[in-house]
């Protein structure tokens, strides 16, 4: 999903943009509906329950799989320069007209490598049984962002620890794996379906402005791409066909989570 640095915008009814301007460094708590969820300085109830009113109303999934469902619900967090799609409008600058700088990639880099490390580590210990479909997938990302920190560490770089925002996120996610596997279905769909279409195109924009064009190996896959996504919606196809309608809304209404956390972790490249 194509994401710029992020706008965390807070007002009685609040929406997140995926743009640069007023961006907020803080790392603080952030409440959805009944789940505290830490590293994120914003409240976003009106969007969840946006979400879950669209899906109450059968609009998610008339005629839709569930991953189309899901893509959807996704669509709504982008803004229209980022998918023709998208329902929110661009406040401030586009990713085009922004600047990165290495060391704030790196950070990141770093905290990307966690994120997708920690999502492996629970399909690989497969706590719910399902989980195990998804190992070994070839859309795994955390070796390959090794290789990169690695090449960056011989070039003379300090490679920095994972923030305290990512950790704290990182332990949401091993959380959610236990006591809501609808809720984390999503972000696992979000970030590897993300780092695989708006992930590239920034992970391009960055090479060229910051690494000489140098491809990294987390924006590189082994086998073709479109039939490694295909296999992955199949499978998850698969897996939200025994839900409910309540349990695929509850899936739903997590994107908003899901993307405050990949938001909060892209604006670290402009900042």
């Amino acid at each position: 999903m194509a994401l710029a640095a992020a706008t965390l915008a807070s007002s009685p009814r609040v929406s997140i943009s995926v743009s640069a301007a007023g961006m907020n460094s803080s790392g603080l708590s952030m409440s959805f509906g009944a789940r505290r969820v830490p590293g994120i300085s914003v409240q976003i109830h009106s969007q969840r329950r946006r979400m879950a009113a669209a899906a109450a109303r059968g609009h998610e999934g008339a005629g839709k799989t569930f991953v189309e469902e899901m893509r959807a619900a996704a669509m709504r967090m982008h803004t229209k320069d980022q998918a023709s799609e998208g329902e929110k409008e661009l406040e401030g600058p586009s990713l085009n007209e922004l600047e990165p700088n290495l060391e704030a990639y790196l950070r990141f880099l770093v905290d990307s490598k966690l994120i997708f490390q920690t999502l492996e580590n629970i399909v690989d210990r497969a706590a719910v049984p399902w989980y195990a479909e998804f190992q070994n997938t070839g859309l795994e990302r955390s070796e390959a962002l090794k290789k990169d920190l690695k090449w960056f560490s011989e070039q003379g770089h300090t490679i920095p620890e994972p923030s305290a925002s990512d950790t704290k996120y990182a332990s949401y996610l091993e959380e959610l794996s236990e006591k809501d596997q609808q809720a984390f279905f999503c972000h696992f769909y979000n970030m590897y379906f993300g780092q695989s279409a708006g992930g590239r195109l920034t992970g391009k924009k960055i090479a060229d402005k910051i690494l000489n064009k140098k491809e990294l190996e987390f924006y590189k896959w082994e086998g073709t791409l479109s039939e490694l996504l295909q296999n992955v919606r199949t499978k998850l196809n698969q897996v939200a066909s025994s839900w409910t309608r309540e349990e695929k809304n509850r899936c739903l209404e997590e994107t908003v989570t899901s993307f405050a956390y990949s938001v909060d972790r892209l604006r670290k490249i402009f900042t």
